[in-house]
């Protein structure tokens, strides 16, 4: 009967510190709304698969909160990044969505960066992104060796520096030599998604294969 008794107090103890954390989060999460900050315009890539995200996570988060999407676009996602940092309250209802190169920029020491990316939690990455350059037919380059040796600069469309549309030119200019002129694309990344016909001359898109974005949490 000892046994038995000890047996019973035992599994009471591990239920009870399992399931309290998970009630005390329930209750937490219930009623609230939990804000998703997007660093960009409506229509773009972050925008569209953040939307997919606040449609389904709700139903995986222990008190089932209402998830919102907040576009806050400028200065390539810094913007949101320093408001998640220094505005947001850290209550766990604020998650921010922005592009991982604005690390590289603390990194670096670029100015205009407030945030501490030390102190954010990362809570997943719903994406992985690789770039891959796309030239105009009209540039008459086919290779990445005709691009090398071309006598005149190619048009790059971009949103600006933190952004992967102006760091991966950059590296390419820097590691290689390719001639190329940059363009600020003012209305975000639909501006210089189909640039054959966007600008008239040779033109360059950065297209995102899936591959990895950063999400954190204040």
């Amino acid at each position: 009967m000892v046994v038995i008794a000890t047996l019973l107090m035992v599994i009471q103890i591990l239920y009870l510190a399992w399931a309290g954390p998970v009630l005390a989060q329930e209750s937490f999460y219930k009623g609230k709304t939990v804000r998703l900050i997007v660093g960009t315009e409506p229509g773009g890539g972050f925008d569209t698969y953040s939307r997919a995200i606040a449609r389904h996570m709700s139903r995986y988060i222990s008190g089932a909160p209402t998830i919102v999407v907040e576009n806050m676009p400028g200065a390539a996602h810094l913007i949101s990044a320093n408001y998640l940092y220094k505005i947001a309250k850290p209550d766990g209802l604020t998650i921010g969505n922005f592009t991982g190169t604005l690390l590289l920029g603390q990194v670096l020491a670029r100015p205009g960066i407030e945030f501490d990316a030390r102190k954010f939690e990362y809570i997943g990455a719903p994406s992985r992104d690789i770039s891959t350059c796309a030239l105009a037919k009209r540039s008459g380059i086919g290779s990445l060796q005709q691009w090398i040796g071309a006598k005149n600069n190619i048009k790059i469309g971009g949103i600006g520096p933190g952004d992967f549309t102006y760091e991966n030119p950059k590296i390419l200019e820097f590691a290689l030599g390719v001639p190329y002129r940059w363009w600020r694309a003012i209305k975000g990344p639909r501006r210089f998604a189909l640039p054959s016909r966007v600008v008239r001359s040779t033109g360059c898109a950065w297209i995102g294969i899936p591959s990895k974005r950063l999400g954190a949490r204040r």
